[in-house]
């Protein structure tokens, strides 16, 4: 039985098969860009007093949740969460099962002073120059999607083409792969990608084996400034967020709260 991390990869796979623009092309182009606003830098710099960044994401639904907030403004959303003192954004860019666009983060940065990442499932170097020409300051790479040399290859690319990377795992063998692909800004996912139910405690079990060198990142299920208190607690920089801010009445207050702003 298909799962939903299968249904997603196969798409992204055909169309990554699919993609016969020149590579050589592609690289030209993504190196010629404007520097990148520097992602990892961003949730440091907010992390530096103790508090936690806040990457807030710009998502309109999900395989699991279903519609989210599908008449979404990414414009007016952006800057409501810069407002609120979000220190990146991540916007989705898939579109069959999220709902998103490229034109979503182009809109979106343009909007904000704030890095943002490129969330989606990149599974080519095709993707990655996309990432860089679209305006993204950083890509995310999952771990789970990826075998081991893929990983590597596409993150020493990313590097290349002046992206921060975020590499996300689920687990201690993940993150095993993660360090020897050289990554240095890695992010815990509580969702499974197998079921796409979350697991609270999983960040805070693997905040343990983390290399102190590295940046931190708590992915999804953060509710509430509970939450993030926690998750700060158990050595994070940073959380990721999306459901709990596209949804809630006031997302500039939402943030707030969860870095501890008022």
């Amino acid at each position: 039985m298909a799962t939903y991390l299968d249904r997603i990869l196969e798409v992204h796979r055909g169309a990554a098969a699919a993609d016969v623009r020149p590579l050589e092309e592609l690289l030209r182009c993504a190196l010629g860009q404007p520097p990148a606003r520097g992602f990892r830098a961003a949730l440091e710099r907010s992390a530096a007093d103790g508090s936690l960044a806040v990457i807030a994401e710009i998502k309109r639904r999900s395989p699991s949740k279903g519609a989210l907030n599908t008449e979404l403004d990414p414009v007016a959303m952006a800057a409501r969460y810069e407002a609120g003192g979000a220190a990146a954004l991540s916007v989705l860019t898939d579109e069959e099962f999220f709902g998103g666009s490229a034109s979503d983060l182009v809109r979106a940065r343009r909007a904000v002073d704030v890095p943002v990442l490129r969330k989606d499932f990149t599974v080519s170097v095709r993707d990655i120059c996309d990432a860089r020409i679209m305006g993204a300051d950083a890509v995310l790479l999952i771990a789970a999607a990826l075998q081991p040399g893929e990983l590597r290859d596409l993150h020493g690319c990313a590097i290349e083409i002046g992206l921060d990377v975020l590499v996300e795992v689920h687990d201690e063998a993940e993150l095993a792969v993660a360090e020897s692909a050289g990554a240095s800004l890695i992010g815990v996912n509580q969702r499974d990608l197998v079921t796409f139910k979350v697991d609270h405690e999983r960040a805070r079990r693997m905040a343990g084996v983390i290399p102190e060198s590295a940046v931190r990142v708590a992915e999804s299920g953060v509710r509430d400034a509970q939450d993030a208190i926690r998750l700060r607690d158990a050595g994070y920089h940073a959380v990721l967020v999306g459901e709990s801010v596209v949804t809630a009445a006031d997302p500039a207050s939402a943030i707030r709260a969860l870095t501890g702003g008022n």
